[in-house]
């Protein structure tokens, strides 16, 4: 069942909080009305924040830890005021309003725990996160959004990301003997599926018994779990081979094996990247296929995670070609923050990317990033820097030149006494 809060976020946008599979629900549901309160103070982003505002403000912070960004003391209180007394999050809490366990969710609990193990110093707010996520897996070892619903590979994904980010062993989590990694490979599809969806994830299965069907944000977002991954992706071990897919070897109906999850995933990514042009795309019943910007930025995290980045670089490339419509030319905190952890990944410049996330909040203490690392290591030496060593050479021979000169005329006047 879709509460009203998943319904809302789907209406807004499916790829936010991985709304896409539930899009057919809202032809018969009215989407709640926007709220109209203002933007909190300490808030990344100007618009209604009642769907996705922990969501933005988690991977804003998430992005800016990265980019060695000290937030403003609001921006991480706004987030940390958020969390309920158990330890989840909902989507959005108004000041003073009360915690309501129906409305917190693993998307923005996965989120915002990430967020403050990249931020740091927040160890009792993420250990009471995660025994939330704990506390709410479902039988199956999977996550729902809201809690009581059947699992989804979103969600799943995130809590497992979540899990990872603190140290916390996704295959020890576990309930009625099914672990975190039981419940995300429910939803992938293995040898029993066609050729050319095998290592796909399915968001959920369909209740009727019908075919299940590849789904492009669940499987960008549960591959990068998947491949042992959380926000921020560290760029770490790369290999110049393609990504390997099922070998399909055994029964054709056995689940994929977790040691070959993340590459079964990053072999279909791959080869829908390269068919769909450098990006994937959203498929709406009723509406036309489109590229799907999100779908494609965790797509490229993921393969990025499981050592393929040669794979994710058309990927990212395309991503900054659209960038700007995509994040509504920086304005966009989610999109915006989204596209600067792809770019981080890639190991891209993010200096335009930084200024413009770090301008849709509170002014940060100390410390915004100016370029990436990559480029300041190739970039060219400051002018002033080489006329001061030129001017260090020019004194250096005057004072030779003088030297000699002196000793000179000391021996000439010894020689005439």
């Amino acid at each position: 069942m879709l509460t009203a809060a998943r319904l809302g976020a789907a209406a807004l946008s499916a790829a936010l909080l991985a709304g896409a599979a539930a899009a057919p629900a809202l032809a018969d549901s009215p989407a709640p009305a926007a709220s109209t309160a203002p933007v909190p103070e300490g808030l990344y982003g100007k618009g209604d924040p009642q769907y996705d505002g922990v969501w933005r403000q988690s991977l804003a912070l998430t992005a800016l830890a990265n980019a060695k960004v000290t937030p403003a003391d609001t921006a991480v209180a706004w987030l940390t005021g958020q969390q309920c007394e158990d330890g989840g999050w909902p989507s959005y809490r108004a000041a003073g309003a009360p915690c309501q366990a129906k409305t917190e969710d693993s998307n923005a609990t996965a989120v915002a725990v990430q967020a403050l193990v990249a931020l740091g110093g927040h160890q009792p707010a993420v250990d009471k996160g995660v025994q939330w996520l704990k506390d709410n897996q479902n039988a199956d070892g999977s996550w729902s959004y809201n809690p009581g619903s059947p699992g989804d590979a979103n969600s799943t994904g995130l809590a497992v990301n979540a899990l990872f980010a603190a140290k916390a062993d996704p295959a020890g989590v576990a309930k009625n003997g099914k672990n975190a990694f039981d419940g995300l490979g429910a939803f992938q599809l293995g040898c029993a599926a066609p050729a050319d969806q095998r290592g796909a994830f399915v968001y959920q299965p369909d209740p009727a018994g019908g075919p299940l069907a590849p789904n492009a944000l669940a499987t960008g977002q549960a591959a990068l779990a998947a491949a042992g991954g959380h926000l921020p992706v560290a760029t770490g071990a790369r290999t110049e081979a393609a990504p390997k897919p099922l070998a399909c070897t055994g029964a054709a109906g056995a689940p994929v094996a977790h040691a070959e999850s993340g590459e079964a995933a990053a072999a279909y990514l791959t080869a829908q990247l390269t068919a769909g042009g450098n990006h994937l795309t959203l498929t709406t019943p009723g509406a036309a296929p489109a590229p799907d910007n999100n779908a494609t930025a965790w797509a490229a995290l993921s393969l990025i995670q499981s050592g393929h980045p040669q794979q994710a670089a058309g990927a990212v490339d395309w991503l900054a070609e659209e960038g700007g419509t995509w994040t509504k030319n920086g304005t966009d905190a989610a999109a915006t923050a989204t596209l600067l952890l792809v770019d981080q990944a890639a190991q891209r410049d993010t200096g335009a990317l930084t200024a413009q996330l770090t301008a849709l909040g509170p002014a940060p203490q100390a410390g915004t990033a100016t370029e990436s690392p990559a480029a300041a290591a190739t970039a060219e030496p400051k002018k002033n820097d080489g006329i001061g060593q030129y001017w260090l050479i020019i004194v250096g021979l005057l004072i030779g030149v003088g030297g000699g000169l002196l000793l000179s005329l000391q021996r000439k006047r010894g020689q005439r006494l």
